[in-house]
């Protein structure tokens, strides 16, 4: 058995809970909880485990070998940095931290310790995603020109952090996952309109050194609720809509007869031409495979897809993006430092 503390109940630490005690192999030994009066609720939901306001005691019990971070993101460095150094693996939600020095300290001391770091990046375990990844890596896919994706909707307003920081770490990391490539600048434009200095909207743009571009667009301010990424390549454009019930991913492909010299105007508008695959995926709740997959990590000692190492990659464009947004667009240059 892996015995796990997981640490803050809120409303998403609750599904944090749920789907590491649905795992075989698995014992949830520690709630950390400071709100004292949900601990009965807690330890009736879950009679075998500890339920208790004190971060110390959890992390000085010897039986308790990992601990998910679930707490507001304020409080990621803080807490995962004590997890560690206490000598247990950690599985902390997005993002890793709120500055990259806090991110590259968390790396470089579970490097360290020899221990697992791995950020909750949700959508790097969506099926959808891991099959899209799948498609760009064929032959028949050729090369990505261009990424953009839309993450909007009229959703809750956040009051501690802007909508760059609230919505775009989703959107970042998938990009940085399904490219494989360094990025090399990110522009980002947006405005607060309900709040001071609190971004509603933002629209990012980011550069990758082999000329690859991506596009994001994050807002709590939009009517329609759209969950979408766009890649399009040279011989294929991929499309994921996380909104659509059955048929998540599309692939349109490139008519073979395509010539690209524009003798006329038939030959401009075959440039669209060819045939629509939508690829099979099976599902099941990218919480659980996130959270097997760490669990998994910790018992094999392996590097999790959503390192502490990616992380901080995310974390690089996010920190860049809001002096960006600063200097009202500017490109700013994405640090090239190595990994701890």
């Amino acid at each position: 058995m892996l015995d796990i503390a997981v640490v803050g109940i809120g409303q998403w630490g609750r599904n944090v809970l749920r789907n590491f005690a649905a795992l075989s192999g698995v014992r949830i030994r520690t709630l950390v909880e400071t709100n004292r009066a949900r601990h009965e609720e807690l330890l009736r939901q879950h009679p075998g485990s500890t339920v208790t306001d004190n971060l110390e005691e959890a992390l000085g019990d010897p039986a308790v070998k990992a601990v998910a971070v679930t707490v507001p993101s304020v409080h990621h460095f803080s807490v995962a940095r004590r997890a560690l150094e206490a000598g247990k693996h950690v599985f902390v939600e997005k993002p890793l931290a709120l500055t990259v020095a806090h991110g590259e300290e968390l790396v470089a001391l579970a490097a360290a310790r020899r221990l697992r770091l791995m950020v909750g990046h949700l959508l790097l375990y969506h099926p959808a995603v891991v099959r899209l990844r799948e498609l760009m890596q064929q032959p028949s896919f050729g090369h990505a020109y261009y990424i953009y994706s839309q993450r909007v909707n009229l959703g809750v307003v956040r009051q501690d952090e802007n909508a760059w920081w609230s919505l775009a770490p989703h959107d970042v990391a998938v990009v940085l996952h399904l490219t494989g490539q360094k990025p090399k600048w990110v522009s980002t434009t947006g405005h607060a309109y309900l709040q001071p200095s609190v971004e509603d909207v933002v629209f990012a743009a980011v550069g990758f050194e082999n000329g690859a571009m991506a596009h994001m667009h994050v807002s709590w301010l939009d009517p329609h609720k759209i969950r979408k990424i766009t890649v399009v390549g040279n011989r294929q454009m991929l499309v994921f809509d996380d909104m659509e019930t059955s048929e998540k991913l599309r692939v349109y492909s490139r008519d073979d007869r395509t010539r690209i010299t524009y003798e006329n105007y038939a030959d401009l508008l075959q440039l669209r031409l060819g045939d629509i695959h939508i690829p099979k995926v099976d599902m099941m709740e990218p919480l659980r495979a996130e959270c097997a997959h760490f669990v998994e990590c910790v018992e094999n000692d392996r590097e999790p897809v959503s390192s502490g190492a990616s992380a901080l990659d995310v974390l690089r464009i996010l920190q860049a993006g809001s002096e960006s947004l600063l200097k009202c667009g500017a490109p700013i240059p994405i640090s090239r430092q190595a990994h701890p």
